[in-house]
């Protein structure tokens, strides 16, 4: 009977390609964060080329059908997504779908345009962890004021509910809501109101935890202090290391697994029955904060795990 052994990470990154990785990194520009991760798969011996998708296309009369910003009508290898700018409907549309197009093509895109999409919509992330029977919050997301008011007024007795934007990150925007008189009107909050059960407990102020996850592995892990009920680093609060417990570890490969994600941040609170809930999931983490208490270099270990990704991807022939 034939055996094989799969290769840890480690042995997959060392491990000599067929040729040499060109890998697109998608930014908006090369902050911190797109420079720590240049460095590194330059490190493995990958080539890392900056691609704006606001300089990509569609070009059917091109070989690939497509326009890639630092490739032209050529590919790369691999894309990894740092970072992706807002912009209208129709020019997120565009960028989300020559990522579609690109992991069409063969190319292997972490995150790819699906998982950021299930992601980037708090109510669909919030549908998908349900559904995979992830424990998260109750949420509800609706259009109309009248129904939000009903959803409030049914629901507030038993605490209150957070409203967030559908689309948005780092603790901007969240409110409160206690009273049916809370909910604003459609033109504060761009017509749709997402709601989701408010599960933070004071002690001592506010916590939750960042788990950092990469294809199948919990790779880093932090608490976050506040004084605040928004917990983000952005808004103030204080990172923390911890040592992430076999619970809120399988919590969050489950809820990485749920949206399809390949790396992601996955947020996790202890709800007032101290169990451990998933808030959000973010395809485009970043990780400065979580880059101060912990002792390895992430960014390393994120370039690793992709060219680990794609040497196995090559062993299976997925790859070019």
């Amino acid at each position: 009977m034939a055996f094989s052994m799969r290769l840890s990470p480690e042995a997959l990154a060392t491990q000599r390609a067929r040729r040499h990785f060109q890998i697109g990194l998608v930014v908006d520009n090369m902050d911190w964060h797109a420079r720590a991760l240049s460095r590194a798969l330059t490190a493995l011996g990958a080539t890392s080329t900056p691609i704006r998708l606001t300089a990509c296309g569609v070009a059917t009369s091109n070989p690939t059908g497509l326009v890639i910003d630092g490739f032209g009508a050529g590919l790369p290898d691999a894309i990894l997504v740092r970072s992706m700018s807002g912009g209208s409907f129709e020019a997120v549309t565009l960028r989300l779908g020559i990522l579609h197009a690109a992991r069409d093509l063969g190319v292997m895109v972490c995150n790819d345009a699906r998982a950021i999409e299930r992601c980037v919509d708090k109510s669909m992330t919030s549908f998908l962890l349900a559904r995979a029977g992830v424990a998260t919050p109750p949420a509800w997301a609706v259009e109309s004021r009248e129904a939000a008011i009903a959803i409030v007024a049914r629901e507030a007795a038993d605490g209150p509910l957070v409203l967030k934007p559908l689309f948005g990150s780092q603790g901007r925007g969240l409110r409160l809501i206690r009273t049916p008189e809370d909910v604003p009107e459609p033109a504060a909050i761009n017509g749709v109101y997402y709601l989701q059960r408010f599960v933070g407990v004071e002690h001592d102020g506010f916590r939750d935890f960042r788990l950092l996850v990469s294809q199948g592995r919990v790779i880093a892990a932090m608490a976050r202090h506040s004084s605040d009920w928004i917990t983000n680093v952005k808004r103030g609060a204080r990172p923390v290391p911890v040592v992430a417990n076999e619970e809120m570890r399988d919590l969050a490969l489950r809820a990485a697994a749920a949206v399809g994600t390949a790396f992601a941040g996955v947020d996790i609170l202890y709800d007032f029955d101290n169990r451990p809930t998933v808030l959000e999931v973010n395809s485009m983490p970043a990780w400065s904060g979580l880059q101060k208490v912990t002792s390895f270099d992430i960014a390393a270990a994120l370039a690793r795990d992709m060219v680990a990704a794609m040497a196995e991807r090559m062993t299976q022939g997925l790859g070019a």
